[in-house]
């Protein structure tokens, strides 16, 4: 589980990170990306958002979260992600391509979405 200085939790940071209009996106995610970081002593910080129309039910949209948050959390561990912590925010926005997908495919997705952000702004 991401710590709780690693996490998105207010309505004006996602605001903010939404307005930098820095994205890239595959069939099961739009990645948003914040600002670079000027001080690296802070980590990244990570929300992880699922609609409603992707599907009704709370438990399905959960599942995709959890998943997607294991993900991000076991890449960033071994160290195959290093690119993501040069930004402030990430957000990462289901699409309907993710609702039935495994924990392997939603962990490629993830790592192939930092790799495209990193070619693109960094």
């Amino acid at each position: 589980m991401l710590s709780k200085n690693q996490r998105l939790t207010k309505h004006s940071a996602f605001a903010a990170t939404y307005n930098q209009k820095r994205i890239v996106s595959d069939e099961h995610f739009v990645l948003y990306c914040g600002k670079n970081k000027v001080e690296q002593n802070y980590p990244t910080r990570v929300g992880f958002v699922v609609s409603k129309k992707i599907n009704k039910r709370a438990v399905k949209r959960n599942k995709i979260k959890r998943l997607t948050r294991e993900a991000y959390r076991t890449l960033l561990k071994n160290g195959e992600i290093p690119h993501s912590q040069a930004y402030q925010s990430l957000i990462f926005l289901a699409k309907e391509g993710a609702l039935n997908k495994n924990y392997k495919e939603i962990c490629s997705s993830v790592k192939k979405l930092i790799q495209l952000l990193a070619i693109k702004y960094f």
